[in-house]
């Protein structure tokens, strides 16, 4: 991972903490520019799945987290002609 987008949700108040443990660089959408922010919020939707907001997240190992992230990437595409884009 190179690069993370953030939404400006108080759930990325500890974003530096992030930044420095992924060692990658970090970015923020435009405050009152929602549709810039649709990935991330397609994103954190996806992720949802996986985490729902009633989970604690100190015990998700770092296993659930790639398999979590996996998932949702490697889905087929309408717009790749159903492809993955692996």
């Amino acid at each position: 991972m190179h690069t993370l987008t953030f939404d400006n949700g108080m759930e990325f108040a500890k974003h530096e903490e992030v930044a420095n443990t992924l060692e990658c660089e970090t970015y923020f959408v435009k405050p009152y520019h929602s549709w810039k922010g649709g990935q991330n919020e397609n994103a954190n939707g996806l992720l949802g799945q996986y985490f729902p907001k009633t989970m604690g997240l100190l015990d998700v190992t770092t296993q659930q987290v790639l398999e979590a992230v996996h998932k949702p990437n490697s889905r087929p595409r309408k717009c790749l002609e159903f492809r993955t884009h692996y």
